[in-house]
């Protein structure tokens, strides 16, 4: 079965006001339009349209009711996907793992934490790994702890800009920071980003500002600046130092696993992640910050950018597959020549480009760009033909 759906765009502060609206061919509604969220998740579950034949308003409502019609005997969607539309850049943050989130599930229902309060963190027991895909001609992200030698080259450079300068004062700020950097990578900088986000270290991010002001511009200098310019004064900005920063072209993909440490800062792009809203934010944000608990899931160890790269797995189709039973992703496009995948799961598929028509087992549909669809398993198979691209997220158990 294929059943329509859709959803009101969520209005955070970071959001374009123009990417999601233009996907889907109307007017800007003249407010940020940050994530459309197609999925279960009770947060913000899909609507399905009236004429389906379902019966039930939403997803959550129908899969809570006939899971079995819905294709989930399990009674639970695994994975959320999104368009997500970032203007401004987004907080500095990771997730759980399924033993924290469970643990810390537990505990703040223990302490009689309510489950919408603003303070809270662990809003469900699951995990949050995710994986997201650049649809912008750009895609700017912060991810994952780079080595420490990379960032010590760059605050060497910053301290030669100040003194050239003669910014004195932030060349001692400065120093003072290299100091902090000598030992193993991981223990380094568990010791440092605990000093950063939990001490008083203004005079430091003020420093770190205007020095990059003046430095030959790289990567890290433009994300200091562009941090500066939108959280004047956080100490995430000097974090960022510490962090790879990573452009994607349109259709690439970065993946995010439990304890990676990242901010998104610039684009549009389809998002695919467990079905779960447990974030743990450090900084730049005006949201609730818990600095203590992010600490306890951050995974240390430096990493190289968390490209995931898709395996072709037929004409047209491209599979973007993490190791995690939660989710996986196809890329299906499609111009002269048709592209077909086997599925057999409950799936949701997202038009991205153009108008395609889709067909499953017993149903079919004709879809535009913006255009979301929830398929049941018993469709088995889906093949897409027309002139566009379309993204199916399924889970891979």
């Amino acid at each position: 079965m294929f059943v329509a759906i859709e959803n009101t765009p969520r209005p955070y502060a970071w959001g374009s006001t123009t990417a999601i609206a233009e996907l889907q061919g109307r007017e800007p509604s003249g407010e940020p339009e940050a994530e459309l969220w197609l999925g279960a998740h009770p947060g913000s579950p899909s609507r399905i349209f009236g004429g389906s034949g379902v019966g039930f308003p939403d997803l959550a409502t129908w899969i809570a009711h006939e899971p079995d019609s819905a294709g989930l005997s399990s009674g639970r969607l695994p994975f959320l996907l999104k368009l997500l539309a970032a203007e401004t850049p987004l907080s500095l943050q990771a997730h759980p793992s399924p033993e924290q989130a469970e643990a810390g599930f537990a505990r703040e229902n223990a302490a009689g934490v309510p489950l919408d309060a603003p303070h809270r963190n662990y809003k469900d027991a699951f995990h949050k790994p995710e994986l997201v895909v650049a649809l912008s001609d750009t895609y700017d992200a912060l991810c994952g702890f780079r080595p420490v030698a990379d960032a010590v080259a760059e605050i060497d450079a910053l301290i030669d800009v100040a003194e050239g300068n003669g910014q004195g004062l932030a060349a001692a700020e400065l120093r003072g920071l290299r100091e902090r950097l000598e030992g193993d990578d991981a223990e380094v900088l568990r010791s440092v980003i605990e000093y950063l986000l939990g001490s008083e270290v203004s005079a430091l991010v003020s420093a770190v500002t205007d020095v990059a002001a003046s430095a030959p511009l790289t990567p890290a200098v433009d994300t200091v600046r562009l941090l500066a310019e939108h959280y004047a004064g956080d100490p995430g900005i000097v974090v960022s130092l510490f962090v790879n920063r990573v452009t994607l072209r349109r259709g690439e993909a970065l993946y995010l696993p439990a304890g990676n440490i990242h901010a998104y800062l610039h684009g549009f792009g389809v998002e695919l992640m467990a079905a779960s809203d447990n974030v743990l934010r450090g900084g730049l944000t005006p949201k609730h910050v818990d600095v203590a608990e992010l600490l306890t899931v951050l995974n240390f160890e430096p990493v190289p950018v968390p490209y995931l790269e898709p395996e072709h797995v037929g004409d047209g189709v491209e599979l973007f597959a993490p190791d995690v039973p939660d989710f996986e992703l196809y890329r299906m496009d499609v111009h002269d020549d048709d592209a077909s995948i086997d599925i057999q799961k409950a799936a949701i598929a997202v038009v991205t480009r153009g108008e395609v028509d889709v067909t499953g087992a017993q149903g079919a549909a004709t879809m535009t760009a913006g255009q979301a669809m929830y398929v049941t398993p018993d469709e088995t198979a889906l093949t897409v033909s027309g002139d566009g691209e379309v993204f199916v997220a399924t889970s891979r158990q």
